[in-house]
């Protein structure tokens, strides 16, 4: 289980078949570094209370608390980075809004089912 300081939810691949993921961000200290992950691909969330826990293909779970939603200044660079990458190679890529009810977005997407 993930427990991010931070995170943000990507669309990738536009309308057609796209792939959701979590971008997650962990503030490091004096000593370590700040660190970002990005999951295999969202495939269950569920929610308790103001935690949301997001389920990958490969099993992993990000369990994110909904005021955390964004990124920081070295996750941003990271960010930025990933977008113009894949803005090359003409790979659709967006940041999903924030206020977005996540478990019934997904439950649409997923028909249910997941």
């Amino acid at each position: 289980m993930y427990n991010p300081d931070k995170f943000i939810v990507l669309k990738i691949g536009g309308d057609r078949n796209p792939i959701y993921k979590v971008f997650a961000t962990w503030v490091g200290g004096y000593l370590n570094g700040d660190r970002w992950r990005l999951n295999s691909g969202i495939v269950k969330v569920t929610q308790e209370g103001d935690l949301i826990n997001f389920y990958g293909d490969s099993g992993s779970c990000y369990t994110c608390h909904v005021k955390t939603y964004g990124t920081n200044g070295y996750s941003q660079g990271v960010l930025d980075n990933i977008f113009a990458q894949a803005n090359k190679q003409k790979i659709s890529i967006e940041v999903l809004p924030h206020d977005t009810d996540w478990v019934t977005f997904f439950e649409k997407i997923f028909g249910g089912e997941k």
